[in-house]
């Protein structure tokens, strides 16, 4: 019945600044499938799933902060391979959490993008 995650929404409070991150710091793609709507955004696709970037001013889901906790709320990226992925990270100046022991079977690394959201990248 499932087929897997379609989209993750992220909320974000400067469009233009959150597309150099996504776009030239993490090199994900830009989808040019976003429609039309009346609030800025942008989409990416990362693998089979998406990530839409929403501006929206109201949103409750902003953690205030660009503090790393892994334990807080995130998503996952499996990544091909986990020592580019820091090289790339490092090149770019990205503060990050490496956790390459863990009780996971997998090599963790969080990051926060500019306005706190969580992502996890592992291999």
């Amino acid at each position: 019945m499932y087929e897997g995650i379609h989209h993750v929404s992220l909320l974000v409070k400067d469009i233009e600044r959150s597309k150099e991150f996504y776009g030239e710091v993490l090199g994900f793609t830009e989808s040019s499938e976003r429609p039309a709507f009346d609030f800025p955004g942008a989409w990416y696709q990362v693998g089979a799933t998406q990530i839409h970037l929403i501006v929206h001013e109201d949103g409750k889901t902003l953690r205030g902060t660009t503090e790393i906790d892994s334990r807080d709320g995130h998503f996952a990226i499996r990544v091909s391979n986990i020592e580019e992925f820091l090289k790339r990270m490092n090149e770019k100046g990205v503060a990050l959490l490496d956790k390459r022991t863990n009780k996971t079977e997998w090599h963790q690394v969080f990051i926060a993008d500019p306005d706190g959201n969580i992502i996890e990248f592992n291999r």
